[in-house]
């Protein structure tokens, strides 16, 4: 074949193809491609019911449009197979409830394509597949034992996953569960999603301590607790084989200077790491602050900067956007949600404080989409008296600004069974649908 030849073969092939894509696109054929800007648009919200019957906990999936209204997501709910856990009491912070006092029950590795979860009232932790649909899949062998009683929150260093074991009894939330103790545990997460215990990576806390959170550095060196009953900031360094080093000045109490001997407790609860700069950010509870602290990259060491004010009632979870330019926390007792401006990170300054729709509800953990054009906040039922409070509240984020309006079919509210109540949320965006023949 000659070269011009050939080039009037590759031309024909070429128009070929052209032609049979737009009858593809015109005709309906049966490879029918999704609508790249829906796809492009769709979220995917998840969040746990922590329902505390034996195998009655779940994921609860919702599609999530633009104007922030949530969908159920088809086949939803996911069972976790394992139990939540519930609270008498209803006492958001502090006092006997204590055991629902934890941060990032749910997450999902960095690529959206893996989902774990806790089940605080079985001891297990749950991973999923997340398909192309955001329907979820168990992994082989999930649910997997969590190293300790009372798994309360998770977090994902490249390949380790770290889970905190507060150690609470589900019947009786102010007593330990005899013959254990709180921890840190590590796991190994195999290709495959099946969690690995890592040898001799547990490292126990005193009993009473009540921890929070395990939360990782933006450099996956350090992993941060915190311990609400033992008013204390734990810091660790992650060392290559996934293990915990304790860092020089771990655990350390609450400045005193904010938390005197006959002053309130400290019960520090949510903490949120600045993405770009060695600043932690913590809410300390009972007085309505936020406290500033800076730490060493390398070592995890933390040194206390200062408090700044918060206008809401028990700031408790904090969030920042990914810029670094505006810290989100959400303020329990008085069911708000605070935007402070991080232009200063050492001197966060609060901005607005807007209450969320639902009088009988408490404001705990919270998300950004992936576009970080919506926040979604899990609300709770504040007494065992109503009905109402449980749910998911949507509020838009003025790209301006970063300030917060709550959208006009928010909240959604989410059944209470068993005196169930939600637990942790996570929001992705799965671009690979963009393209997905249906």
């Amino acid at each position: 074949m000659t070269a011009i030849q050939r080039n009037r073969f590759f031309r024909i092939i070429c128009f070929a193809i052209t032609g049979l894509t737009a009858a593809i696109v015109m005709s309906g054929f049966p490879f029918k491609l999704a609508n790249a800007h829906q796809w492009s648009l769709r979220n995917i919200v998840y969040t746990e019911s922590n329902i505390p019957t034996e195998n009655g906990n779940t994921i609860l999936a919702f599609e999530q449009d633009a104007d922030g209204k949530l969908t159920p997501l088809a086949n939803s709910p996911f069972p976790t197979e394992g139990a939540g856990i519930t609270d008498p009491t209803y006492r958001i912070i502090g006092g006997a409830l204590l055991i629902a006092d934890n941060d990032r029950n749910v997450i999902v590795n960095p690529d959206g394509t893996r989902l774990f979860a806790v089940n605080s009232g079985s001891d297990t932790i749950a991973v999923f597949d997340i398909k192309k649909d955001g329907s979820l899949s168990p992994v082989s062998g999930s649910p997997f034992p969590s190293g300790g009683v009372n798994p309360e929150s998770l977090a994902l260093a490249n390949n380790i996953l770290y889970v905190v074991n507060k150690n609470f009894d589900r019947n009786n939330a102010i007593q330990d569960v005899e013959g254990s103790q709180p921890n840190y545990t590590a796991f190994r997460v195999t290709p495959r999603g099946r969690l690995i215990p890592i040898p001799q990576s547990t490292v126990s806390i005193p009993t009473g301590s009540a921890p929070t959170i395990a939360l990782i550095s933006p450099n996956k060196k350090i992993l941060f607790g915190a311990e609400v009953v033992g008013g204390s900031l734990r810091s660790f360094r992650i060392l290559p084989e996934g293990r915990l080093e304790e860092s020089p000045n771990s655990p350390q109490p609450l400045p005193a200077s904010e938390f005197p001997p006959n002053g309130p407790p400290g019960l520090p609860l949510g903490l949120q790491i600045h993405p770009r700069l060695p600043i932690l950010y913590v809410g300390f509870v009972t007085i309505n602050k936020i406290g500033v602290y800076k730490y060493n990259p390398v070592t995890g060491e933390l040194t206390f900067l200062k408090v700044v004010d918060n206008s809401g009632l028990t700031p408790c979870w904090l969030l920042t956007n990914r810029a670094g330019t505006r810290l989100y926390t959400t303020n329990t007792n008085d069911n708000s949600v605070s935007v402070y401006d991080l232009a200063d990170p050492t001197t966060p300054k609060e901005i607005q404080k807007v209450v969320l729709k639902g009088n009988a509800a408490a404001s705990t953990e919270l998300a950004l989409n992936s576009d970080e054009s919506l926040l979604q906040v899990v609300t709770r039922r504040t007494s065992a008296d109503i009905s109402e409070g449980n749910g998911i509240n949507v509020l838009k984020v003025n790209p301006q600004d970063g300030t917060l309006s709550e959208v006009d079919t928010s909240p959604l509210p989410i059944e209470s069974v068993e005196g169930s109540f939600p637990q942790g949320i996570v929001s992705i965006n799965p671009k690979k649908f963009a393209y997905n023949v249906r």
